[in-house]
C-alpha cells in the first residue's frame, strides 16, 4: 500500500509528498478488511463521485470528534454553512479563492454546484486558489481536490500577513471561514500601512491597538474581488456591532453599497463549538436597484436538530433561504413544489418581509441604527400565539399561588416578631 501511494504521487505531481505512507503501523487484519471493503462489487460498480463523497464523510467524522480541529472550528466548515455560501453567491465561473481553505470544502461544494447547475466541466469553468497555514490541512485539501477531480493551486502560507497568490482585484468569488477573533495582532507592523488588501485601514482602538483580526479578514476578502465579484464568509457574531475602528470600517464597507446580505446563524452549527455566528455576503456587481439595500436574515430559529449538540439546515430550509436571496435579487426562485417551509413563509411565491425572519433594509435605515449589521435589530421578533393555551386559567392559578405565598410570608413574619431577643 505504501508503494501504491508512491505510484499515485508519481502520476499526480500535485500530490507529491502529500499521501500517507505509514500503513505498516496497521495490523494485517485491518488492512485485509480495508482492501476487502474497497474490492466489493458495490464499490467497484459505483458511479459518480462516490470516492469523493466517502472522503467528505470521513473528513466530517474526523472534525466531529474534534481531531485536529483548529481554534474556532475552522478545520472543517459544516456542510450547511458551506452550502449556504455557495448557493447564495453561485460560484459558476472564473477565479475562486479561499484564503483560509482548511480541508478545501468550499471548492468541493463549488464543484458540486457547477455540476448540478451548469452541467459542464468544473476545471473549464473555474480556476481554484487556496491558502492554508497548517501543513496537515494543506495535505487534506490537496487530497480532497484530487479525489474530486478538481485542479487547483493550494499552498501552505500565512495569508493573514501576505497575498501569496497576488489576487487583489482579480477574483470572481471569494469564500472563507477564517479563524474568529484572532488577537495579539501587532498594530505597529508595517504591513498594516503597506498592504493593499486594507483599503479602509487597520481597525485601531483609541489606544492604538487592534482588538482582533476580524476586520482585517473582511477587508482581505473585499479587496480580492473584481468589479463584479461576490464574497461569502463566516464571521464571529460580535463583528456585526463591533465598535471603535471596526465600526468605522463597517461604515465604509456599507457606504460602498457592496454589502449584500447578512445571515444570523443559531448555536450548534459547528462540530467542536456551540458558538453562534453570522454569514456575510459582498456583491460588487449588485443591480442598480439593490445598490442601497441589504437583505437581513435572522435564521437563528431556522434549523434542524441533528443531535442534542448539533444543528443544521434541512433541505427544505436551505432551498427556502436560497430562494429568499433569489427573490431579493429579482430572480425567479427554484423551489420544489412540495417545499412546505417555503410555502408557509412565501405563500404567493414572491418575496415579503417577515417579522422575525427577514427584511430588506435601505442604507438610511442602517445609518439610523448606527451602522449595525445585526439582523435582529431590523427583522424584529416573531410573536407566536398559542391558541390552545388557557391564559385566563393560568392567570387565575398565578393569582392563587401569589395569595398563598403572601399568606405564608405573613405567617413567617409573625413568628419572627414573636421570638424574644
Amino acid at each position: 500500500i505504501n508503494n501504491a501511494m508512491k505510484l499515485i504521487e508519481a502520476e499526480y505531481p500535485d500530490l507529491e509528498g502529500i499521501l500517507p505512507k505509514n500503513y505498516q503501523e496497521f495490523g494485517d487484519k485491518l488492512l485485509r478488511d480495508l482492501v476487502r471493503v474497497f474490492n466489493s462489487d458495490a464499490v467497484r460498480k459505483a458511479e459518480g463521485d462516490v470516492f469523493g463523497r466517502i472522503y467528505e464523510f470521513f473528513l466530517m467524522k474526523f472534525s466531529m470528534q474534534g481531531a485536529g480541529a483548529q481554534e474556532g472550528g475552522e478545520f472543517f466548515t459544516p456542510p450547511s454553512l458551506v452550502n449556504l455560501i455557495v448557493n447564495f453567491i453561485q460560484p459558476d465561473h472564473g477565479i475562486i479563492h479561499d484564503p483560509a481553505c482548511g480541508s478545501g470544502g468550499m471548492f468541493v461544494q463549488t464543484a458540486h454546484f457547477i455540476q448540478d447547475h451548469e452541467h459542464k466541466s468544473v476545471n473549464e469553468a473555474i480556476t481554484v486558489y487556496g491558502t492554508e497555514l497548517k501543513s496537515n490541512n494543506v495535505k487534506l485539501a490537496k487530497m480532497n481536490l484530487a479525489i474530486h477531480g478538481i485542479e487547483g493551486k493550494i499552498i501552505e502560507n500565512n495569508s493573514f500577513y501576505s497575498d501569496p497568490h497576488d489576487l487583489v482585484g482579480q477574483c470572481d468569488f471569494v469564500m472563507a471561514n477564517p479563524p474568529f477573533n484572532v488577537d495579539k495582532v501587532d498594530a505597529k507592523n508595517k504591513f498594516l500601512t503597506e498592504d493593499k488588501r486594507l483599503p479602509f485601514g487597520p481597525p485601531l482602538t483609541s489606544k492604538g491597538t487592534i482588538p482582533n483580526a476580524n476586520y482585517l479578514w473582511m477587508q482581505y476578502f473585499y479587496s480580492y474581488l473584481n468589479d463584479n465579484g461576490r464574497a461569502g464568509f463566516v464571521m464571529a457574531s460580535s463583528a456585526t456591532d463591533a465598535g471603535h475602528g471596526e465600526k468605522l470600517i463597517r461604515k465604509n464597507l456599507i457606504e460602498t453599497g457592496h454589502v449584500d446580505c447578512i445571515v444570523a446563524i443559531s448555536n450548534n452549527f459547528f462540530y467542536t463549538r456551540s458558538l453562534p455566528c453570522h454569514v456575510w455576503f459582498f456583491d460588487k456587481g449588485k443591480k442598480a436597484g439593490n445598490r442601497d439595500k441589504i437583505l437581513m436574515i435572522d435564521a437563528r430559529n431556522t434549523f434542524r436538530k441533528v443531535t442534542t449538540t448539533l444543528n443544521d439546515f434541512s433541505e427544505e430550509q436551505m432551498e427556502g433561504l436560497t430562494a429568499m436571496v433569489s427573490m431579493y435579487r429579482g430572480e425567479s426562485p427554484e423551489v420544489s413544489a412540495d417545499n412546505e417551509w417555503f410555502k408557509e413563509h412565501f405563500p404567493d411565491g414572491t418575496y415579503r418581509d417577515i417579522e422575525g425572519l427577514c427584511k430588506i433594509v435601505d442604507l438610511e435605515e442602517v445609518r439610523e441604527q448606527d451602522y449595525s449589521l445585526t439582523p435582529g435589530r431590523y427583522v424584529g421578533v416573531a410573536i407566536e400565539i398559542d391558541m390552545d393555551f388557557d391564559y385566563k386559567g393560568r392567570m387565575a392559578e398565578i393569582h392563587k399561588e401569589l395569595a398563598e405565598l403572601n399568606e405564608e410570608a405573613e405567617q413567617l413574619m409573625n413568628k419572627i416578631q414573636s421570638v424574644e431577643l
